[in-house]
Order: C-alpha cells, then structure tokens, then sequence
C-alpha cells in the first residue's frame, strides 16, 4: 500500500467521520451498533468522535455489524492502516525542539513492559554515553541540552526490574568510528556492562554471520502493540497488528542470529580493546 505523508494526519478524523456516518445510514443507533460488535457503546461513541484510534479488528466488527459491501470494506480497511501509521519527519521535530521527541519517547517507555530493539547502523539514546549522545546530535543545529539531559534522564528505564529489554546490535553499530578511539572503546565498555542487568538481554550479530534477509532500517518494538522504524528522514509508527507482527518475526530471526551473555561480552572485550590498540 503506498501513501502520501500529508494523509496520515487527516486519516484518523476521516475514519471516525466515515465510520460514524456508515452506522447513521444503516439506521442504527450507537447503542445497537455496540450490540452487535459485543463492544461498549462509550468506545463506539469514543471511536466515532475521533477519542480512540480503532485497530483494524474493531473496524472489521464494525463493518461486519452494518453489512457492509466489499468495496466498502476495502476502502475502510485500506484507510484504518493509514490511520494506525504515522510519519515523523526530521524537520518538523526540529522545530519542535528535539527534547520534544525525547518526552514522547518517555511516555512510551513509560506506558510499555517489553521492548525489542533492533539497531542497525548507531547505538540507540538508552545504552549511549553522554558523549557518543552529544555526537549523535553534531550534525543538527541549534542548542541540544536539553535533548542530552533528556536521553540521559530516559536511561534510568533500565534499572526498572518491572520492564524487559531485548537489544540487539550489528558490529557496525556497536563500534563503528563515532567517537575517537578512547571514547568509543568507553562507550563499548559501558555495553558491555549493560549485559548484567537481569532485565537486559543485550546481544551482537557480528560482521562475519550471515544476516537473514536484507535488513534496512533500524526499529524498536513497544510491547506487541506499535513499532516504530527510523529512516534518514524521519521516523514511521505502525499501530497496524500486521505491521507488529512483521517487526516481531523479523526481529526473531536477528535474535536467533545474536550473541549474549559471556559470547556477547567476549566480543565488547575484543572491540574495545581494538579501539585502545
């Protein structure tokens, strides 16, 4: 399915007006509608006034209760993906400030138990030291520290026994020339000791594996319930279950691929050492 970016601001508002205006054509009330879907009239009234983003099971309950014809259902169901994905380009959250970004972040880890980080080419804000942060920020102008104490503030996440975190790390993202030598081999120490946390599994797929598939992007999981993927230029939310689930099984195979424990540390010793060298 291909978008335009602009459509997935308005689609959320066109999907409860479409959805609200398909039950009134039917005749039915929102009470009766609720009946028939086995959901509560206060979330079909909350769905219908734009409160609640519906996933695409409670559209195709909805649909399926108003007897909708097939064409019907392809254009609704085609518009509730949209709804349930979200583009975040880079220049508008510039403007916004970064450490906006920062605090939306906090909530999502915030409201979420089990995340699944699958970093590509760069060590994601949580495992970074301040300095590998305030060079993660170089290229951006404009005054960062307010994004810097953010990100730092944010780490305090790990040491949530409550949560569970799952990284997992290409060789190039763990050590590739970001920092001078004595900062990075710093930074991969400090990896390496994130491994003991009891709620931290932290793993590495080394230059050397053969990587399943083509891996394009870096993206996290927030539960089994959104991802999010990072481009050059922004960054795309799915809330689509099928969207999920497709992070979550290729996220599997790179977990079956990855080094922990004592392998992972053997090789954040030989990185590190590398870069001291």
């Amino acid at each position: 399915m291909t978008f335009e970016p602009e459509q997935l601001g308005r689609s959320g508002q066109e999907l409860a007006s479409m959805l609200r205006d398909l039950r009134k054509r039917a005749g039915l009330s929102g009470v009766r509608l609720a009946a028939r879907c086995n959901m509560s009239q206060s979330k079909v009234s909350r769905i219908e006034n734009g409160k609640v983003r519906p996933s695409l099971v409670d559209v195709e309950q909805i649909l399926r209760a108003l007897d909708a014809e097939p064409a019907l259902v392809a254009e609704v169901t085609a518009l509730t993906r949209i709804a349930n994905t979200e583009w975040q380009d880079s220049r508008s959250l510039r403007r916004k400030g970064l450490h906006t970004k920062q605090f939306e972040l906090a909530g999502l880890e915030a409201s979420s138990t089990e995340f699944r980080f699958f970093l590509l080419s760069m060590i994601t804000g949580l495992l970074a030291t301040p300095e590998y942060i305030r060079a993660s920020l170089a290229h951006v102008p404009g005054d960062h520290s307010r994004a810097i104490a953010k990100k730092l503030e944010r780490q305090e996440v790990l040491y949530d026994r409550s949560k569970r975190f799952t990284f997992i790390l290409t060789e190039q993202a763990a050590w590739s020339p970001f920092l001078p030598p004595d900062a990075m081999a710093i930074q991969i120490d400090r990896l390496a000791s994130l491994t003991h946390l009891p709620n931290v599994r932290l793993g590495v797929i080394p230059l050397d594996m053969r990587m399943p598939g083509n891996p394009l992007n870096t993206f996290t999981i927030y539960d089994e319930r959104l991802a999010t993927a990072e481009l050059s230029t922004g960054a795309m939310v799915f809330r689509d279950p099928r969207d999920v689930r497709a992070y979550l099984e290729e996220f599997a195979a790179y977990e079956e691929l990855a080094l922990f424990g004592e392998e992972a540390r053997g090789k954040f010793s030989e990185w590190s050492n590398a870069c001291r060298s």
